[in-house]
């Protein structure tokens, strides 16, 4: 069995931080909560795991999709952040197999530059 390097779900607060502020402003009014547990959600949709020998994506709430990559496929992990991820120490991944399309992007991961440097060190000690 392979040893778990990574596991996490997107940000809630570094995906969306000014409506999650707007959000808790709005409790007292009832919407806030509304939008808050909706939010919530949504960024248990998705998870990634990373072992050292496969990257895993779950997708869904109800109904999963999981998409398995084997750690010798890989070829790319581009890493996007914006001025506002990057204060917030958050990014989308893409990683690339084979093809000019990533096979997976996950957008709102908190410590990006972590993902990226699991999967090459992991490629680079399969050399």
């Amino acid at each position: 069995m392979s040893t778990i390097l990574y596991e996490a779900n997107p940000s809630m607060l570094r995906m969306n931080p000014f409506i999650t502020a707007l959000s808790i402003l709005l409790i007292p009014v009832g919407i806030g909560i509304i939008i808050l547990l909706w939010m919530y959600i949504k960024t248990k949709m998705d998870k990634l795991t990373i072992k050292t020998d496969e990257i895993v994506w779950m997708h869904g709430l109800l109904n999963k999709s999981y998409t398995e990559i084997n750690m010798s496929s890989v070829r790319t992990v581009k890493v996007n952040q914006s001025v506002l991820q990057r204060m917030l120490n958050a990014g989308d991944v893409a990683i690339y197999t084979a093809g000019d399309n990533p096979e997976v992007v996950i957008r709102g991961l908190p410590e990006p530059d972590k993902v990226r440097d699991y999967i090459k060190g992991q490629n680079e000690e399969r050399g």
